[in-house]
């Protein structure tokens, strides 16, 4: 979840003329390896991802523990749909704040794809930051499975899998329309164009991320345990090892990289007309 930032004062007024796109990212940029820049983001997106996964996982086997009525639980118990929602969102609006000016606070390697797509982030971060996120996912799970192993057990480990009634064609649509709405969320929310038109108007870029997270968390919590991003649900399915949570993996990789391309092509070359500006300053130079 990128974040471009654009020489405006406070008291400017947005014209046309007064905005300018960031130039794209190189699909290779071999310079980043040299700075500390890129490592400290490489390691901001480790633990931050590490530490969405301990307590959204948490959250979700101590929900389960407390509505258990066969050990002692209250059906009506627990923080419910609504709070495991609440806490993936609140988590996601916590995390990109603090990570933004740092890695751009992406959390998640759909919406590294999706900005890898658009020119956002070169070939060699975005591939660094999947690395970490998935690598900062197995920890925080591991973690969670750590301090209670045996509610870890036996609620699931806070695994993704499709649940029972429902296809693999509904739950990869699921997940493809979940990632598309956060993905172009988080296009909308960080594009610097709209901050320069509407700089009169203060808006935190990570609390539209944070609902748009947990929005997607309460339609499709019942239909996949709503994964939406890869590192999630694969250090779930590493940490918990159960056939079960491998039988529909692929789904949890294919449908957010699909929601995530639809959304940057969808914001990039519909709303932004980047394929138009391409040939109008072709024709230009012609």
């Amino acid at each position: 979840m990128t974040k471009d930032v654009e020489a405006v004062g406070p008291a400017a007024e947005y014209s046309g003329k007064d905005y300018h796109d960031p130039p794209p990212a190189p699909l290779l940029d071999f310079d980043e390896l040299s700075k500390w820049s890129f490592y400290r983001a490489v390691i901001a997106e480790f633990i931050a991802t590490l530490l969405f996964l301990y307590v959204t996982v948490l959250t979700v086997i101590g929900y389960k523990s407390q509505s258990d009525v066969t050990h002692g639980g209250d059906e009506c118990g627990g923080v419910g749909i609504l709070g495991i929602a609440w806490a993936f969102g609140g988590m996601i609006f916590i995390l990109v704040y603090c990570t933004a000016g740092i890695s751009g606070g992406h959390i998640n390697p759909a919406v590294t794809f999706g900005l890898f797509l658009a020119r956002k982030v070169s070939l060699i971060r975005a591939v660094m930051y999947m690395v970490a996120q998935c690598l900062g996912a197995i920890c925080g799970v591991g973690l969670v499975k750590a301090f209670q192993k045996s509610f870890y057990n036996r609620y699931g480990g806070g695994a993704n899998s499709l649940a029972d009634g429902y296809n693999t064609g509904v739950g990869l649509g699921a997940e493809i329309i979940g990632t598309f709405v956060l993905v172009y969320t988080v296009f909308s929310a960080t594009d610097p164009k709209r901050s320069a038109r509407d700089s009169h108007v203060p808006v935190l870029a990570p609390l539209p991320i944070g609902f748009a997270v947990f929005m997607v968390h309460l339609a499709t919590i019942p239909i996949t345990g709503t994964g939406i991003n890869p590192a999630r649900s694969f250090g779930a399915a590493v940490i918990y090892n159960n056939e079960k949570a491998w039988d529909d993996h692929w789904i949890f990789w294919v449908g957010p990289f699909i929601g995530a391309a639809i959304a940057a092509f969808y914001h990039q070359f519909i709303l932004r007309a980047a394929a138009l500006k391409a040939l109008g300053s072709f024709r230009s130079n012609a």
